[in-house]
């Protein structure tokens, strides 16, 4: 039943076939040779009791935020602002890319639209300048990742509604992380570009004063962030509401710049239906998918499997992060997300893990799937933004920040506290 489930999910996805096809189609072939239950006779409820849920409101609403924001020109004042501030340090420009997409992952919660943003509207200068097109280029793919680790995240919403787990506590337990996560990308930087110059790029200086005027540009995604995160953390609002605050405000900031048309409004919400559509999908198949695992007790098998190995808590939890880095090789972000959250989390739990913490844990893992090849998806959108150079640039390139993704997941397994100090304290 195991070995039916793998590689029914690999072979149907090499198939090329629509992930959320695939959840689907794989939740009855287990129905039929394994479930005592007819999966049919309780897909309507399943179906509807998966999409009637006011939590997943507020994922159409983020990806509306993001592209309003992509649209309104903010990313771009963004950049220019934080460049007078980081490009001093060994590595130049590459920490303005670093620094942006922590900024804008503050408020888009959608990793591919954060590294197509700053690939957009960083690599004109990177060409212009002379900067190492694999460092450049690594460090816009790795940042990009940081969409979903920062709050407001699509993908711990989904995480949240899958475990049922606490959207606000995973919020605050993905803050800490994610911000350590962007130091270590830029410590990263700073080590590769001290020992080897030719991997960086010119740096530049600005004035004390140059650096307060840029800061005019970066009030709006600090007012955003506050407006979106303070209210959910101070109980005002529900992440679905506090989403609604955030469209409204990202409006009146493009209406300020006088980016507000009807042209970029409707482009905005096209995008936002195509997007929402796809993930919603996912998220449906998944639940679907669940259930038929439920039914047929994949779960309880794979516990039992692992257990007749008699492996401890941490030699099973290393276990399953080596099969999420091999999945991540092949399977796209959500889509391994949605299809492993129902059988590796009640191990998690039964190992005596938080869920909460292995959320958290999770993300970082499911971020490394975004730079690695064949299927990283933020690879193929800093290369199409690149429109030159070998694809090989962009991979080669984003190695050390993988690393340094690693480093972050022993860090946490090491010390947990540093997801959940957060969640226990407010």
């Amino acid at each position: 039943m195991i070995s039916f489930t793998s590689f029914g999910l690999l072979g149907l996805l090499t198939l090329s076939i629509p992930v959320g096809i695939v959840l689907f189609l794989l939740a009855f072939g287990i129905d039929t040779f394994f479930s005592p239950f007819p999966l049919m006779r309780g897909l309507g409820q399943v179906v509807w009791s998966s999409s009637n849920s006011a939590t997943l409101i507020a994922i159409p609403l983020f990806v509306l935020l993001g592209e309003i924001l992509v649209r309104s020109g903010v990313a771009r004042r963004t950049y220019a602002a934080l460049e007078k501030w980081v490009a001093w340090m060994p590595g130049g420009l590459i920490h303005a890319n670093i620094a942006t997409s922590t900024m804008f992952s503050a408020t888009s919660g959608s990793s591919v639209a954060t590294a197509a943003t700053v690939a957009t509207v960083a690599m004109p200068q990177a060409q212009e300048l002379g900067y190492n097109q694999k460092l450049f280029s690594g460090a816009i793919a790795a940042g990009g990742t940081l969409g979903i680790m920062i709050p407001p995240s699509i993908n711990l919403i989904v995480y949240g509604f899958l475990t049922e787990s606490s959207i606000p506590q995973l919020f605050l337990a993905g803050l800490v992380p994610g911000l350590l996560l962007a130091a270590l990308f830029m410590a990263t930087t700073i080590i590769l570009c001290v020992f080897w110059p030719s991997l960086g790029g010119p740096r530049s200086t600005s004035t004390v004063s140059e650096k307060l005027a840029g800061l005019a540009d970066l009030l709006p995604i600090f007012g955003l962030f506050a407006a979106i995160v303070g209210s959910i953390y101070a109980g005002w609002a529900t992440p679905t509401e506090a989403a609604t605050v955030g469209v409204a405000i990202a409006l009146l900031i493009a209406a300020h710049q006088k980016a507000l048309t009807w042209e970029m409004l409707s482009g905005a919400l096209r995008g936002s239906v195509k997007t929402s559509a796809m993930i919603m999908l996912v998220v449906i198949g998944a639940y679907v998918l669940n259930f038929a695992l439920t039914a047929a007790g994949v779960s309880r098998a794979l516990q039992d499997l692992l257990g007749s190995l008699g492996l401890g808590a941490l030699e099973t939890l290393l276990v399953i992060i080596l099969i999420y880095i091999i999945l991540g090789f092949f399977i796209e972000t959500l889509s391994l997300m949605v299809a492993t959250i129902p059988i590796v989390v009640p191990i998690i739990v039964e190992l005596g893990y938080d869920k909460i913490w292995f959320g958290i844990l999770m993300i970082i893992l499911v971020e490394m799937a975004l730079i690695t090849p064949p299927v990283g998806l933020n690879l193929y959108v800093v290369q199409a933004a690149r429109k030159s150079g070998s694809f090989s640039d962009v991979m080669l390139g984003c190695i050390p920040y993988a690393l340094a993704m690693l480093a972050m997941v022993g860090l946490l397994i090491l010390m947990p506290q540093l997801a959940l100090f957060l969640p226990s304290t407010l």
